[in-house]
Order: C-alpha cells, then sequence, then structure tokens
C-alpha cells in the first residue's frame, strides 16, 4: 500500500526544472537536426520518447523506498561492473570505440548506469563506516579500490569523458563527507607521477590531441582541433540576442560537428545569444541548489549522500560540457543533461532526478 503522503509531498519545483530544461532541450534538437536528412524517426520525436520513458523511470523509482538501494548496492556494483567487462570482450564498436552491448532490441551503454551505481556503492559505504575528523589516507582504500575498477574499465573502452565523470563524481561525495588536509596533500603527491604516466602509457594518440588542442586549438583547425573552433565561432556568432530560432548559420550550414548531442548548447547559444543562455544556466543554477537543498533537510545520512551524489553528477555534466564547447576545458564527449541528443544519457539524467525526488519525498517518513 503507497503512502498517500507520498503524494501531498510530491516536489514539484524539482520536477518543474527538470520539464523545462528538456522542454528547451527538445526544440534546440529540433533546430539543431533540421539541416540532416533523417530516415525514419526524426530526432526530436526520439528524444520526447526518451523522456516519456525517463517519466515513467521517474514514476518507478519514486515507488520504492530510497533505502532499498543501499540494501542491493553492492548487487548493482558487481553486475555493471560485469557488463563493463563483457563489452571489453562482446561489445559493439562504433568510431573506435568499443563502449555498447546489443542486448535484443535495445543498445546499452554500461559505463553510464555506473555513475548512478558509484553514487550509491558510496552511499552505502561511508553511511556504514564511522569517519572522525575527516577521510585519512588509510580510509581511502577501499574506497579507491571500489572507484578504481569501473574507472580504469571504462578508460579501457576508451571513453575518458565518462571515466572522468565517474571519478569526479566519486571525488565528490569523498569531500562531503570530509577530508583531512594531510590527506589533501599525500594525494596530491601521488597524482603528479600517475598522471605523467597516464600521458605517456594510458592515453591514446586522440586523446592527447584533445587536451593539446584545447591548450592551441589552431595547431590542427580542419583536424582534432575543428570541433572547438567552430564551437566557438557558433557561441560568439549568437551575441546578446542570437541570431533566431532555425536561423544560426554554423548549425544550419552545417560547420558544427555534433551539433544535436556533445554540442548542442552551442547551437543553442548562436540562436538564443547570450540571452537564452542565461536562462538555460539560471535553470541548471537552481536545478543543482535545489538538489543540494534536498540533501541539506534529508533527515539520514544515506539519503544526503545519495542526494550529494547525484547533485554532483549533473553538476559535473553541466560544467565539463558548457566549458568544452566555450573552450575551458577539453573536448572529451561529454552530454548537457535533460538538453543534448541520447536515449542512455537522458535515462541515466532522468533516473537520479527520480532518487532526488525520492528522497524529497520522504523527507518527513524517517
Amino acid at each position: 500500500m503507497i503512502d498517500r503522503r507520498l503524494f501531498t509531498n510530491f516536489d514539484w519545483t524539482l520536477f518543474g526544472f527538470i520539464f523545462l530544461i528538456s522542454a528547451i532541450g527538445v526544440l534546440n534538437i529540433y533546430s539543431a537536426a533540421t539541416p540532416y536528412k533523417v530516415v525514419g524517426t526524426p530526432y526530436f520525436l526520439k528524444q520526447i520518447y526518451w523522456i516519456l520513458t525517463g517519466l515513467l523511470l521517474i514514476v518507478t523509482v519514486c515507488g520504492i523506498d530510497y533505502h532499498v538501494l543501499e540494501d542491493i548496492s553492492y548487487w548493482l556494483y558487481g553486475l555493471v561492473l560485469l557488463l563493463l567487462c563483457v563489452v571489453l570482450v562482446a561489445g559493439k564498436t562504433s568510431m573506435g570505440a568499443t563502449r555498447w552491448l546489443r542486448l535484443g532490441f535495445i543498445t546499452l551503454q554500461p559505463s553510464e548506469p555506473m555513475k548512478i551505481v558509484i553514487i550509491i556503492t558510496f552511499a552505502r559505504y561511508f553511511n556504514r563506516v564511522p569517519i572522525f575528523q575527516g577521510l585519512r589516507l588509510r580510509d581511502l582504500v577501499y574506497p579507491l579500490m571500489l572507484l578504481g575498477a569501473p574507472a580504469l574499465l571504462i578508460m579501457k573502452q576508451p571513453d575518458l569523458g565518462t571515466a572522468i565523470l565517474v571519478v569526479l563524481i566519486a571525488c565528490s561525495m569523498m569531500l562531503f563527507v570530509g577530508i583531512r588536509w594531510s590527506t589533501f596533500v599525500s594525494v596530491g603527491l601521488a597524482a603528479i607521477p600517475l598522471c605523467y604516466g597516464g600521458w605517456r602509457f594510458v592515453l591514446r594518440d586522440y586523446q592527447k590531441n584533445r587536451i593539446l588542442n584545447f591548450l592551441n586549438p589552431e595547431r590542427d583547425p580542419l583536424g582534432s582541433g575543428y570541433h572547438l573552433i567552430q564551437s566557438k565561432i557558433a557561441v560568439g556568432s549568437g551575441g546578446l540576442f542570437g541570431k533566431g530560432f532555425i536561423h544560426g548559420t554554423q548549425s544550419q550550414l552545417r560547420f558544427l560537428p555534433e551539433q544535436h548531442t556533445d554540442f548542442a548548447f552551442s547551437v543553442f547559444a548562436e540562436e538564443w545569444g547570450f540571452a537564452g543562455c542565461l536562462v538555460v544556466l539560471l535553470l541548471y543554477l537552481f536545478l543543482v541548489l535545489w538538489g543540494l537543498h534536498i540533501a541539506s533537510r534529508c533527515n539520514d545520512r544515506f539519503g544526503s549522500l545519495l542526494a550529494v551524489g547525484v547533485t554532483a553528477m549533473l553538476c559535473w555534466h553541466i560544467v565539463i560540457n558548457m566549458g568544452m564547447v566555450i573552450g575551458l576545458f577539453p573536448v572529451v564527449g561529454v552530454p548537457l543533461p535533460l538538453f543534448s541528443y541520447g536515449g542512455t544519457s537522458m535515462v541515466t539524467s532522468m533516473v537520479g532526478a527520480g532518487i532526488l525526488l525520492n528522497i524529497s519525498m520522504r523527507r518527513f517518513m524517517f
């Protein structure tokens, strides 16, 4: 029997942010995909289907007490870790990367659900481990083992952007728990040789080029630096109020690559200008602040950790994608949550939003 208080406590504010951002994203995808000759279902209509699927998932997630996630966290972790291993053996390869699994009628990218699973796993671990005066270096051994396995498997695909996101989400949760200054110094010193080794032996040539092009896009303007240069032209040409809906030259003339996915915000910036971008930025800011608000008023530690983790996931997606399209970060293929085209990304964002709604709805029940 579902408690009626769940319906009266439904967080319509959070739901409103999710709906508005998704609706603006659909309009933007309609414009971005206009110059393409799409065979079959148009991209914007597919995005609407994914949003409807996401809303169904939100209802499903809200109907389950989020404390159940604590009990099954390690099972979920093991399952998704197994899927990441299977991807490397029998995954679908596209554009030089092996990131997907064919499961009947659908294609799954296991690295996406790992973002949610690492949040649940870390929330369970830090909820059950007593911590006094911040995390010591030895307190990080087990969490880093939990984090290292999926991060390395995701980098092996290769998918540097998602691997970075998983690490940033986990680090954000550890910062929320608290880390001693001595631990910061030790980790910082250890990171120096790790970064050097990663550059020399882990990163592939195209990943190194993305970083070098971030520092100097003009070093290869028609090759690996093309994405960033065209994106900056699109964003800058939007001016104060933009060129108008479906009137962006960079997108409509197809100078901008991946304009309905990773660079969807570049299309929006060109068509709606600084004023339109400010509206979307404020919506995202309110979304992140509301997620932190849910974490602060949660009555149990596991719920607070979950809310912080989901909010960090959304926040890092926003920061990296927007930084990427204006040249503040290297191009790493991170979509803008609830805005860029993509089924797996939309489902992951909606599940995260469902967890936040779940926590908010049950704040008076524990």
